[in-house]
């Protein structure tokens, strides 16, 4: 079950009326998400279907949020040992009683990337993430917490490098991000290899907005651009229907992976 508070962290909660319950992989899970404020979407389904997860192994989610992906993993693959850690302490908090309602194992602890609690300096077989990605020159939400969320504060490369001191050798970060963070992240897997990333095309012929980033800790295999993936059907948007191509609909929807992709 989902881990309490640790006893010197701050309690901090969203109220009931400022939630919505929403529902994610048609309904195999249901999360409690701020209505103004940070909101997960596709970002961290698409995270949680590239990563390799088997099993009976260990997986961080650095920057949680209320477990959007974490719990999208644990759905996909059960049987995991799931840890996350959210700077901001009514996210943790959120993602504690996501797990709990949805029935899974998720140990949330609420702290900082750049020191992290002593529970989670231990070694993962795998560490997903999902950075902010909005440079911290852009314009702030006006609602605090969402900004926090979503705006840089820590270079992409700190986050890499975090990362990749939990993880065990041999083993696996995947993270998503803006296509403009790549340089970035790239810069800070200097201990990282067989690096391969996936661009996300909105539309067939369009440029990439988001790429998932995948390497592995001592990795000797040479660096890959893979083929994009399409998330929508033809030449534009048409009318309130939804147009996520086949494969898209798959992983959103239906909970696939896309780990072929990276092997």
């Amino acid at each position: 079950m989902a881990s309490t508070p640790e006893p010197d962290a701050p309690i901090a909660q969203f109220a009931d009326a400022d939630l919505s319950d929403d529902k994610f992989l048609c309904g195999r899970l249901r999360l409690l998400q701020p209505i103004k404020g940070y909101r997960a979407a596709t970002d961290p389904v698409l995270l949680a279907a590239a990563c390799p997860a088997r099993p009976g192994q260990r997986v961080l989610d650095i920057g949680c949020g209320a477990g959007a992906a974490s719990l999208c993993l644990a759905a996909r693959v059960p049987g995991l040992h799931v840890a996350g850690l959210e700077l901001q302490p009514a996210y943790a908090d959120l993602a504690r009683r996501n797990a709990m309602r949805n029935g899974m194992d998720m140990q949330v602890h609420q702290g900082d990337l750049s020191n992290m609690p002593p529970a989670l300096r231990v070694e993962f077989d795998h560490v997903i993430m999902n950075p902010p990605y909005y440079p911290p020159a852009g314009t702030p939400s006006p609602n605090p917490v969402r900004a926090q969320a979503m705006h840089i504060a820590l270079p992409l490369a700190d986050w890499v490098q975090a990362g990749a001191r939990r993880l065990a050798p041999g083993g696996v970060l995947t993270l998503i991000c803006g296509a403009d963070g790549l340089p970035d992240v790239l810069s800070g897997m200097a201990k990282m290899g067989s690096i391969a990333v996936l661009p996300l095309a909105p539309r067939q012929g369009r440029a990439a907005v988001r790429v998932l980033v995948q390497a592995r800790k001592g990795g000797r295999g040479a660096f890959r651009l893979l083929a994009p993936f399409v998330l929508h059907a033809g030449a534009a948007h048409d009318g309130d229907r939804e147009s996520y191509t086949p494969q898209a609909s798959g992983v959103l929807r239906d909970g696939a992976d896309l780990c072929a992709l990276f092997r």
